[in-house]
């Protein structure tokens, strides 16, 4: 089996890499010391999180000289994401700190005045060539293809400047900013993207650097409607993963977060069971959601840590789908009972990045975080979880699960909190609300609104809001558009609408009525497996189902 070489210094989810280079038919060798680049053939750079944090480890282990020494002898290289930008000389991340300086520029930040920062989700990495005529595909990159983007820096692409010393540049759009999304030259392929998270397209990319080809003729004659560029919008499945009365890890699906069956003879309020997770995601994944998100509604306080079962149902589920994997549950610090030693939340997050995890989800831990952020001040004390796991993993790799329900008030001045003026009224015929967030599963309520929470954990690092709502969780009536907007007004980060979809023009109404990020679906395509149609009936219609959403959100 050929070989190739994989630096690993604490990058985040290297476990997909890994998994995608396997299933390619290569073997890895882990690259542990200077010594080991100087003997590499195939190097692969991959990175995840802060530019200054990546490349002082690289600097501090004695890799930097063996990569340059590598690259100018001649050998394959390929960088991932800030493996990418660790190419340029530097970047506004971290002007301290020099990149390897062989691709002239730096990088700089999005603007977030018209868009949503980072920049997360599927977008196009479009090849730049001088002429009809030259038209090929470069290391396995098609016009018509989206690849998985997550980061808030990148290389502003300049028409020429790089291609006249002899680069080869493909492009991704965001808003009205024109980036590098994929960069080569002769022994050198660098792409801002994950690969090993664009699904089929991304694996294509990767077997093209392994194998050795950089420039193949196009495939096919694509439509400009298919190889339009420019970000789309996400379809993220979900599944709610908690354990049965049979101690079995099931799929369930709550009610405004009751997840067992109304009492009955035949179910006697048992937990609801949509199936196996590892083998609902892997179909997800194959009938084309864009990102798969467990959220771990059980509590293993009594199980080692290095037992957890998510750990392995993230370590099995990453072997066969290729696509962003978000965990939620549990990310705080703890006690390990194995050890009876206090274990920290960015240990616990390193564990699932470890087993396959792109990015956790905070839940009530949040909330804290936030009330203290607000009570000191609005002081930043590198304590909080979010803060700790954003400092070593990058923002983008930290999701906060927001719980909000609402409150009927008379009008405004009646509260301190942030209210608007809604179409629903109350039950008395209140026309304001304001949305009081909520802890322990929305069991608690918290004298602190939404907006306090968004605005107080996107200032502690969050590169993510996961809007749920508990007054539509369960319902199927569509998501709530008022409190998305109220959101949406308020951040700069990224928002996925979560709760009350019951059919494909939910989708549709969230994209056209509000500018969220992404929506995620939980139960409506959960209960496609679980209808008393026949198996290949019900895949057709789950694939038709993604495709028909995948298309709202162009």
């Amino acid at each position: 089996m050929p070989k190739v070489q994989l630096l690993d210094y604490v990058a985040g989810n290297i476990r997909s890499l890994v998994n995608a280079i396997e299933k390619l038919g290569y073997e890895v060798e882990w690259v542990k010391s200077p010594d080991d680049v100087k003997q590499a053939d195939k190097l692969i750079l991959p990175g995840v999180g802060h530019f200054g944090h990546c490349l002082s480890q690289l600097a501090a282990g004695g890799f930097l000289e063996p990569v340059r020494e590598h690259i100018s002898n001649g050998k394959p290289f390929m960088g991932i994401c800030v493996g990418l930008q660790a190419l340029f000389e530097g970047s506004e991340e971290n002007l301290s700190v020099p990149g390897l300086g062989i691709i002239p520029g730096k990088l700089s930040r999005f603007r977030d005045d018209s868009k949503s920062v980072p920049h997360i989700g599927w977008n196009s990495a479009n090849t730049v060539h001088k002429g009809e005529q030259d038209q090929k595909e470069f290391y396995g990159l098609r016009p018509e293809s989206k690849y998985y983007y997550v980061h808030s820096y990148a290389a502003p692409y300049e028409p020429g400047a790089l291609e006249k010393n002899g680069w080869t540049v493909a492009t991704g759009t965001y808003g009205d900013e024109t980036f590098i999304g994929a960069i080569g030259k002769d022994n050198i392929l660098a792409t801002q993207f994950h690969p090993e998270k664009s699904g089929q397209a991304g694996l294509r990319v990767i077997k093209a650097f392994l194998d050795g080809k950089a420039f193949s003729p196009l495939s096919i004659q694509v439509s400009p409607s298919k190889a339009e560029p420019g970000l789309t919008r996400r379809i993220i499945a979900c599944l709610d993963v908690r354990s049965n009365d049979q101690g079995d890890l099931v799929v369930t699906k709550g009610d405004q977060y009751d997840v067992r069956e109304k009492s009955s003879v035949s179910t006697g309020g048992a937990v609801r069971n949509l199936g196996k997770p590892v083998e609902m995601a892997k179909r997800y994944y194959e009938q084309g959601a864009d990102e798969v998100t467990f959220l771990n509604i059980t509590s293993f306080r009594n199980c080692p840590l290095a037992d957890l079962p998510m750990l392995e149902i993230l370590r099995q589920t990453s072997e066969t789908v290729f696509v962003p994997l978000t965990i939620g549950g549990g990310i705080r610090d703890t006690i390990d009972p194995a050890t009876n030693k206090q274990v920290s939340a960015l240990d616990v997050a390193t564990m699932y990045f470890k087993s396959g995890a792109d990015k956790v989800s905070i839940g009530s831990d949040a909330v804290d975080a936030a009330e203290q952020y607000f009570s000191s001040g609005k002081k930043l004390t590198g304590k909080t979880a979010i803060e700790q796991i954003s400092g070593a993993y990058g923002n983008q790799a930290v999701v906060v699960s927001v719980d909000p329900k609402r409150i009927y008030v008379a009008s405004p001045p009646s509260t301190t909190h942030h209210t608007i003026k809604t179409a629903t009224p109350g039950p008395n015929g209140e026309e304001h609300i304001w949305y009081q967030c909520t802890v322990k599963g929305g069991r608690e309520g918290r004298d602190f609104d939404v907006v306090q929470l968004v605005t107080a954990v996107e200032a502690l690092g969050t590169g993510e809001i996961l809007l749920n709502c508990i007054d539509k969780d369960g319902s199927n009536s569509g998501y709530d558009l008022e409190l998305i907007n109220l959101v949406k007004s308020v951040v700069k980060i990224p928002v996925i609408a979560s709760s009350g979809a019951g059919n494909p023009s939910h989708f549709q109404e969230v994209f056209e009525k509000t500018t969220v990020d992404a929506a995620l679906g939980a139960g409506m395509v959960s209960f496609l497996f679980h209808s008393p149609q026949p198996s290949q009936e019900i895949h057709h219609i789950s694939n038709t189902l993604f495709h028909t959403l995948a298309a709202m959100s162009n």
